[in-house]
This record gives C-alpha cells, structure tokens and sequence, in this order.
C-alpha cells in the first residue's frame, strides 16, 4: 500500500486507483492494456453488445487454500539493513528515535460495518501471523475481552474516510480505538507514531463497502503496521512494505522481519544502536540460510525518483503533468544505473500512462520492464503483471498462440501470492486466446473458473461482466459494436 505520513501522524494508505480505491488494486488496474475501452470498470459498455459470454452463470466466489510463502532468499546483512530501515524510518525520511512494538499478547476486535468476507479473511491472517511470525495475536473474544483489545478494526465506508483523508483507502492510527476518537485527536500529538515506544491502543480504518481483495489487502498491510514497521521501501522486491504494490497479502520476507520485531532480545524503547547491535543474531538464529548468502546492498531510493512515480501515479494530476513524471522516473532509474525491479516499474509506469495516446511506444515499455524483470530476483510476482500487458497485446493483434505462451506460465504464480484480481485477469486472457484458436470449451472451463476469482477480486457480478467485456474487446475477431 501506498502509504504517506501527513502532519498528524497518521501513516495512511493511498488510494490511487480509480479516484481513490485501494491502491493495492493498482498493479491490478494496470494488469490490461484495454486502450480502447480502459477505464472503470462499468463505464457505460454494455455487455451484451459483444460476442461474448455475458449470460454465463455466475459461478460462486472463489478463496484461496493454504498459504505458500517463500523463505527471503537474500542475505541476512540485507535483511538486517532492510529492518532498521523499515523500522526507524517514517516514509517521509524522518528518523526515528526509539523501537516500539507491543509488550503484551495483541487481542484485536472488529466495530463497525464489517463486509461478510472480512471475518474469514481477517483469522486467516491472525493464524498466519500466529504460525509464521510467532505474534501472540488473536480476536477478543467475550464482553471483557472486547473492551480490553488493543487494536480495533473498524469497517467504514470509503467516504467516511475520504472525509478524513482524501487520498486514502485505508489507514492505521495510535491511541485512538474509533474514527470518531480520531476526529478529535487527529492534530494532536496523541496521533503521533514519532511519539511512542510501547503500543497499547491503536485503531485500523477499512472500508467495509469495498471488493473483497481491497479489504483483505487493507487488512494485511495495516494490520502488519500497527504491530510492525513504519516504513516503506521501494527496493525491496518481495515485500508489502514497498509502495509498488505488487504484493498484496505479507510474503516470507514480512514474516521474518515480524519474528524478528518480536525476537525476545528486542524491547520496545531499545535505540537504533541498541537493535542493530542484536539484530546479526536475531536474524541468523531465525534465517539460518540467509547467513550464507551474499550481500547484494542495492542502492537506496533517491526521494526525487519517489516523488516522480508518486505524482505519476498517484490522483490529482493532470495527464501530461503524470506523463512528464514518469519519463522523470524513467530518466533517474537509468541514471541511478538500476538493474532491479525499481528499473521495470519504471518503464511499467510510463507505459501505463501512454498507452492510449501512443500504443506502439507503451509496448516497447512493457517489453522493457519484461527484460528488466527477467534479469532480477524476486519478481515472478512481478513478471505475470508484465505477462498480463504483453498478452493483451497480443491478443488485440490477433496473435492468440503467442498470448498463451506468455500468459500460461504466470497462472500458478498468481494463485500462489493469492492474488485474485490477477489471477481472473490472466485467466479471462488465457479464455479468449483459446476461444480464439477455436478450441470453445476449453475456453468455456477457463473463463467459467476465472468468474470465481473475479467476485472476489473485482467484487460484484457488474464489475465482473464488465471485466469480461473489457478483454473480449481486445479480440479483433469479436463484433464488439453490435
């Protein structure tokens, strides 16, 4: 999640999707070239103009099964680097003074208008940060416990937060326990993460009447803030703590450094000195694997690369101005000599922004991300987004084979980092490449599959059909104007 530390305190989450949805469903939204028909989904197309199966069934919501994070396969001196980063480091570059964490076993209560997918979602998460992080975390439970929790989570509604915070999808604040408690303290230095050492009482804002995903995603990153880091790094690549967005639920890297916020060694009020001198062993006791690794000590983040990607990619800015922006990122990534994932995100992003005024140009972009990905570590994730982009392309030029080789290989890595908006979105492609190549209830099976994951990760069965709708537009074999 895209988040931002304002004058208040207050870490949020960016919304830059659609006018200010979670900003975790951007790399979803920019999973499609659609130049011709790419915008909200339920823009005002019909359905039924296209030939394409709009009267499907619509088939019952889809959930992942177990979790399948992988260990971090990096070096334990990276790692430890990356922590005290994460750790005493607000995202606008702010250092700050003292560890915190929780110093007492976490019991979490839900207020508000909670969606019926929330629930679920959030004790998944809870047994995950139990088993792999080994949080002592878990739901209140009874009147006492309730009123005894230490975090809430309170389902509002998106405008209930943009009344708040207008760029925002969802945020974390300390010391208060409600969106009320917050409208009184907000300028106050009682909302000040700067401020503590100790954790006792904080509150987590969703918004209840959003897409399955988007909640879940809001979960996982707020959820991991109020207990953990701070910060966001944009260099790392297997991480939710990087405004990228491309993971959305916590990865085996998030874990460890959540064991490691809670290693029995570490207090909460300890310096920066103080962790790092203990940290070296924290982390080889923890990732023993990670010891014999060799350190790869990428470059930091220049903050003027950070503010051209936020101005391109975030709200409130003209096209041209966005344009501008990402050539300016584009233009430093290259400077800076990158050869990592910040390089391709690059190119992603300026491909996002000019593929409807020059088509040709924002391929030769994807296709430079694609190349950039490759020569990478830790970017399968990252790699199916690209695929996604390159198969919509070809499958607008007719090249149905060459779709699904790009997109085939990316299916099961989608599922795996349990993101459902992805998932359908290359599988809706797989769908029409093989409806294409005539191979019908091949692609029947496909697209009715993909249905499942699409209800939860674009929400409801409008957004759904219009997303079919979006990809069959793509097929130049289609009579998409009646």
């Amino acid at each position: 999640m895209a988040r931002e530390t304002g004058k208040d305190g207050a870490s949020v989450g960016i919304g830059i999707r659609n006018g200010g949805l979670r900003a975790k469903g951007l790399l979803a939204g920019m999973a499609l070239l659609l130049a011709a028909c790419g915008d909200v989904p339920g823009s005002g197309e019909t359905p039924s103009r296209a030939a394409m199966p709009g009267a499907m069934p619509m088939p019952a919501m889809k959930s992942f099964a177990a979790p399948r994070p992988q260990p971090p396969a990096r070096s334990n001196r990276d790692i430890a680097r990356d922590f005290l980063e994460l750790t005493f480091q607000l995202e606008s570059g702010r250092e700050l003074e003292r560890f915190s964490r929780f110093e007492q076993p976490i019991a979490v209560r839900v207020t508000g208008a909670p969606a019926p997918t929330l629930m679920p979602d959030l004790t998944r998460l809870l047994a995950r940060l139990r088993s792999e992080a080994g949080v002592d975390i878990g739901r209140a439970s009874g009147r006492a416990g309730e009123a005894q929790a230490l975090i809430t989570i309170e389902a509002v509604t998106r405008a209930d937060i943009r009344r708040f915070l207008p760029k925002a999808a969802c945020f974390v604040v300390p010391n208060v326990s409600s969106l009320e408690e917050y409208r009184s303290a907000r300028h106050s230095r009682q909302t000040s993460w700067s401020a503590l050492t100790e954790r006792s009482r904080i509150a987590i804002f969703v918004p209840g009447d959003s897409t399955p995903q988007e909640l879940r995603d809001c979960l996982h990153e707020e959820l991991a803030q109020a207990i953990g880091p701070l910060n966001d790094l944009y260099r790392l690549p297997d991480s939710v703590f990087n405004d990228d967005n491309m993971h959305t639920v916590l990865t085996g890297f998030d874990m460890l450094i959540l064991r490691a916020y809670y290693a029995p060694e570490l207090k909460a009020g300890m310096t920066k000195a103080e962790v790092a001198a203990r940290l070296p062993a924290i982390l080889a006791r923890l990732n023993p694997a990670g010891e014999a690794i060799a350190p790869r000590a990428l470059k930091p983040t220049p903050r003027a690369w950070i503010r051209a990607i936020q101005t391109a990619l975030g709200p409130g800015t003209g096209i041209a101005q966005r344009r501008e922006a990402a050539r300016e990122a584009l233009r430093i990534a290259q400077a800076e000599g990158w050869r990592d994932h910040r390089l391709a995100f690059s190119h992603i992003a300026l491909g996002r922004l000019t593929q409807t005024s020059d088509p040709e140009f924002a391929f030769r972009q994807f296709i430079a991300a694609e190349a950039a990905y490759r020569q990478a570590s830790d970017t399968e994730l990252h790699r199916a987004y690209s695929a996604s982009q390159l198969a919509a392309y070809a499958i607008s030029q007719g090249r149905a084979g060459d779709a699904l080789r790009m997109v085939e290989p990316h299916v099961a890595t989608a599922e795996q980092h349990e993101n459902a908006a992805l998932l359908a979105t290359l599988m809706m492609l797989q769908a029409e490449a093989l409806e294409m190549e005539g191979r019908v209830a091949e692609a029947r099976a496909v697209r009715l599959d993909s249905m499942g994951w699409a209800r939860y990760g674009f929400g409801p069965d409008w957004a759904v059909r219009a997303k079919l709708q979006e990809i069959a537009q793509l097929n130049p074999l289609k009579d998409t104007n009646g």
